[in-house]
């Protein structure tokens, strides 16, 4: 197999390694702030379970929790998980990352002042006014370089939905480098993920330089 033709297969399977991390982003961004919510609920019982969860779902391998999320249903209750492949993957990275998201946003909603909220309610603003207004933007800048960790961090582990024999990237590296005795196929894919690393922590930058407005 030529060079050429590596590459033309490994790109096509570096779609679908973008498809899974830009939707393991959209669902897990918005979920990570409802985690939040539970995690500090003042009903106990709700604020024990989503502890437990964050807890577990930070413990345990993510390809572990990929494994599960996809054999589960079969094992429990015999569902046909023939076309149920990718909303595993979806959901398993979803809700994993969700839970680093959560704790992220905890760390940087705790570190606003307190005098900021008694300064809020002085201004006649509500809880949800105070933290949609004063609060939020800013924990976005606070936040916004540990969200880029776990954001290139996610790029590669996507590799990790091979443990459950869906083709992406390095799926394809893998059997090509198996099928042609040689570990060209492996350099292109670090190639391809060095260089997307590369581009997402240059827009996390750009961002981060934005929200520098006082600077």
């Amino acid at each position: 197999m030529s060079f050429q033709v590596m590459l033309q297969q490994l790109t096509t399977g570096f779609g679908q390694t973008l498809l899974i991390f830009f939707l393991t982003l959209l669902f897990s961004l918005p979920l990570g702030m409802v985690v939040y919510f539970g995690r500090v609920s003042r009903f106990k019982p709700l604020s024990w379970i989503v502890k437990a969860y964050i807890s577990i779902m930070r413990g345990t391998p993510l390809m572990l929790q990929l494994l599960l999320w996809y054999f589960g249903p079969f094992y429990l209750w015999g569902m046909n998980i023939g076309n149920y492949k990718f909303t595993a993957i979806i959901l398993g990275c979803s809700l994993n990352y969700a839970a680093y998201f959560a704790e992220i946003y905890r760390s940087g909603i705790e570190s606003i002042p307190v005098g900021q909220y008694e300064a809020a309610q002085l201004l006649g603003y509500n809880k949800s006014q105070t933290f949609f207004k004063i609060v939020l933007p800013q924990v976005v800048k606070i936040v916004l370089p540990s969200v880029t960790n776990e954001v290139i961090t996610l790029v590669k582990d996507t590799s990790l939905v091979y443990s459950v024999s869906y083709i992406e990237m390095f799926a394809l590296a893998k059997q090509i480098a198996a099928a042609q005795t040689t570990v060209v196929p492996f350099v292109i894919a670090g190639v391809f993920y060095y260089i997307f690393n590369f581009v997402v922590a240059w827009v996390m930058e750009w961002f981060e330089k934005k929200l520098n407005y006082y600077r």
